[in-house]
């Protein structure tokens, strides 16, 4: 399985060409023959709610440097994805909550980017079922709480990919 397009076999370097699964272009490696699997890669996200603004983090790597987005990133390997949401807002943000805290908001197939499809499960909690103090982590440079007309208003960029989700996240509660 590969995460982006691959053109050559993962397994043993031969050029890959493509075969018709169950009415499903995949890739094929004719020397293995092995159906190279592209699949979407797990993510999970949580968007913390105060009132009517939604905590942001401006991603400090890429994709989308500079972007502010909601907290998220990929699971880890066996990784529930409540676990894994809860472990990267403390990376990104510094606010920690009890994965048993968070609600299911939304889980949906993003579009690639850069050929890498994602299936992104979204989380939802309240300010006060979380501890700590906002700070930009690992791999965040700001982190501040926004409404959606404040961030408008402010001209920065936000991930496109997130907008739905973060303008609906104060009615999710």
């Amino acid at each position: 399985m590969v995460s982006r397009p691959a053109d050559y076999c993962p397994y043993c370097g031969t050029e890959l060409t493509t075969t018709d699964v169950e009415g499903n272009e995949h890739f094929l490696c004719r020397d293995c023959d092995r159906v190279v699997w592209h699949n979407p890669v797990p993510c999970a996200s949580v968007a913390v709610v105060d009132d009517d603004a939604v905590l942001l983090v401006r991603r400090a790597a890429e994709p989308g440097v500079g972007d502010w987005t909601v907290p998220g990133g990929h699971l880890e390997r066996a990784e529930p994805p409540a676990v894994g949401a809860a472990r990267e807002l403390e990376e990104e943000s510094g606010l920690s909550v009890a994965p048993d805290d968070l609600s299911l908001f939304d889980a949906r197939s993003l579009d690639p980017h850069d050929g890498k499809h994602v299936v992104s499960i979204g989380f939802v909690v309240a300010r006060e079922r979380t501890t700590g103090s906002v700070t930009a982590g690992s791999d965040a440079s700001d982190a501040r709480f926004w409404t959606p007309t404040a961030l408008d208003r402010a001209d920065e960029p936000f991930r496109e990919r997130q907008r739905e989700r973060f303008e609906s996240a104060p009615d999710a509660l």
